[in-house]
This record gives structure tokens, sequence and C-alpha cells, in this order.
């Protein structure tokens, strides 16, 4: 399988798909970084495992044919660059585990590296891990509340697991984190079949007196046993316009039987 992602900073002319993008392992993934313009002269590419420090991986000169690998990414076959005029892209083959993070395409011009916002590459590594995120959608008024579900099944591990929640706003290049709930193990069921290591977690997202800037896709992750898991998602839509009516009649109400006790 080939994925192709689109992205690019702020002097590349780009394409972007979703923000958060899934790959499982074996597949083979095409990051597209297109340009441009002349003044851009160098360009290079980006790792940034979750809650690391960017990793460089790769850079080329506009006028080269071949680019520069720096670190674990040097004389590794699985990753390459392919080079022409307006495009830098990375290919990444026979994807791993390891391979999840954020990638970032740069360019450089008169001492000035501008990078784009980055593609969230979140790679499905194995069975003992899942994440099921309920409902799938939900659509609500302005000044409700709602609830969203994160149940995971992931195998007990010495530094325990962290789930954390992000959200993807109409319009925003990738998801951005909102929430930790850290190592909460009380939360967790172990498995009752004998000698499974497996347990099951459930967490939950309240999110109360909604308003239209709450819209989006809620994505639940859990980092576990050294990988990170990314459930796929809630959409929740806010719609029509909050009932001013209606609440001054319940508060009116409220207000009247407290009186009268």
């Amino acid at each position: 399988i080939i994925t192709t992602l689109h992205f690019g900073p702020t002097l590349l002319h780009h394409k972007r798909t979703s923000g958060l993008m899934s790959a499982n392992v074996g597949d083979t993934m095409v990051l597209q970084c297109l340009y441009k313009g002349d003044m851009a002269m160098h360009f290079s590419w980006y790792k940034q495992p979750f809650r690391e420090k960017p990793n460089l991986i790769s850079t080329i000169y506009k006028y080269d044919k071949y680019a520069t690998f720096y670190h674990e990414f040097k004389d590794n076959p699985r990753f390459s660059v392919q080079s022409s005029n307006g495009v830098n892209h990375l290919s990444i083959s026979d994807i791993k585990g390891s391979d999840s993070a954020t990638y970032y395409c740069g360019s450089a011009h008169s001492n000035v590296v501008e990078f784009g916002k980055g593609t969230i590459l979140n790679v499905k590594e194995s069975n003992s891990m899942s994440v099921l995120q309920q409902p799938v959608s939900e659509s609500v008024q302005p000044g409700y509340s709602v609830t969203l579900n994160c149940t995971i099944h992931t195998e007990t591990c010495a530094g325990g697991h962290s789930v954390y929640w992000f959200r993807h706003g109409s319009g925003e290049s990738r998801p951005g984190i909102i929430y930790t709930h850290g190592d909460r193990s009380y939360q967790c069921e172990k498995s009752s079949e004998a000698g499974s290591p497996t347990q099951r977690c459930v967490y939950n997202l309240p999110k109360r007196n909604l308003s239209l800037s709450d819209a989006g896709t809620y994505y639940c992750a859990v980092a576990s046993c050294g990988e990170i898991l990314f459930g796929d998602g809630t959409k929740l839509d806010i719609h029509g316009k909050y009932n001013f009516y209606y609440t001054v009649l319940a508060n009116t109400i409220l207000y009247t039987g407290l009186s009268i006790l």
C-alpha cells in the first residue's frame, strides 16, 4: 500500500490531506513537499517523535541530485528523497512502529529556515493494543454538553501508560493536544484469561457548555509499551443557535421554585 501526504512550509505551494494519517506495518508512505519560486535553496526533512525533540532526516541543495541523510537515517535504505524542480519528496518503505511521529518539510534561504505545520503519522503496529472511541459522531447545539468515550485494550507495562486527547478543528493543519489523563491504572480491569498481560481501561472526556469553537474531530491516543496508537476519532458538530428564550425560562422556573421553598 502506498500513501501520499502533501504539506509544506510557508514558501512552498502545497496540498495537504488530513493532519493525522494512519499506516500499517510494512506499508510505504510518500510524503510530498511541493514548492515554487526561486528564493529557497536548501530543503530538509525532520522527524519529531511524540514528546521528543525533532531529528534531522535529510538535507539537499536545490541543484543537487542526491540528498544527504543524518543520524539513524544515514545508509538506511528505507528512507529516500526524490528531488527535482519544484519537489522534495520523502519516501519511507517497509513502515515500522518506530516511524510514528510528526514529519516536517523545511526550506531555507538567506539563513532563514521555514517549516510547514507537519503531519502526524500513526503506525498501527500490533494487535495487542487497540483504541475504541464512542460515539463515532455527535451533533449538538451550542450550550449543550457531551461526554466522549475512549476504551483501550493494552498490555501491562512496567512504565504504565498515558492517554491523550487531541482536537483537529476545521481549517487546522493537524490535531493539537488538549488533555492528558496520565497513568491511571485504577481505571483499568485486567483480563480474566489466565496468564494474559492485557487490560481494559475506560477514559471519558466531558465537554460542557459547548460553543461553535469546540467543533472538530477528537482523537484519543494511548502511549504504552514504547508505542503510541490513535483511535479513529469522534466528529463533534455544533449547529444551530443558543436558545436564549428556553434558558431564561428554565432559570425563571428554577428561581421561582427556590423562592417557594
